[in-house]
């Protein structure tokens, strides 16, 4: 399984399109898209942005990040392509999500209280999953500002210290991309798209998982 991890594009359709252009022909599986897709607005640049990946006739899944605008979920809905507190499979490999971010100072478009992350990933994950989140897990590499603060979900980070899933995709800090790991699970932020970042992730049969950022 190789995957196409992607975050925080906040509407740079030039850099969505090189991404594209780069990966087009290469063997993958699917594109994951972990939010902040568009720069608070809404559908019609969301949907500019996503059909550069669309067109490329691979799995496409996303979530929407606390920078999208209230109707990108109806967009990413309309697609089919939503893992918002969804799960989904391919080739056998289980995917959760959840977008948006925990409460910040901002009061920005998509903000969730810690309680209905846990109750979503709980209520969805199955044993063995990958989760593809927008906000990252408090108290990590992937969630600390330029300011020093950590940031992340309190709910999340208790989640993966209980369940253990392999991998957690994620984004949100923009200058906190890089791998950390909880226990066995390894999380990566791919760093935003708007800068040039992602990341590809293979993962074997047995679950072992290398990761590039690039």
């Amino acid at each position: 399984m190789r995957i196409i991890a992607v975050t925080d594009i906040h509407g740079n359709f030039n850099k969505a399109r090189e991404l594209a252009g780069k990966i087009r022909g290469d063997e993958f599986d699917v594109i994951l898209i972990a939010g902040d897709i568009t720069h608070f607005e809404g559908k019609e640049s969301a949907e500019k942005s996503l059909s550069y990946f669309l067109e490329l006739g691979k799995p496409v899944y996303a979530v929407m990040g606390n920078c999208d605008g209230r109707d990108v979920l109806d967009l990413l809905e309309e697609l089919g392509i939503s893992l918002h507190d969804r799960r989904t499979e391919i080739n056998g490999l289980g995917i959760v999500g959840f977008g948006g971010s925990n409460i910040t100072p901002f009061s920005t478009i998509w903000e969730f209280q810690e309680e209905e992350i846990w109750e979503s990933l709980n209520r969805n994950y199955c044993d063995g999953d990958i989760l593809l989140m927008h906000v990252p897990p408090y108290g990590t590499k992937v969630d600390r500002t330029f300011t020093g603060l950590h940031v992340g979900s309190k709910a999340l980070k208790r989640f993966i210290e209980e369940k253990q899933p392999p991998l957690v995709i994620c984004g949100h800090i923009h200058e906190a991309g890089g791998i950390d790991k909880i226990g066995k699970t390894l999380i990566v932020n791919p760093g935003p798209l708007f800068k040039g970042y992602y990341a590809v992730i293979d993962m074997n049969e047995e679950r072992k998982i290398s990761i590039s950022l690039c």
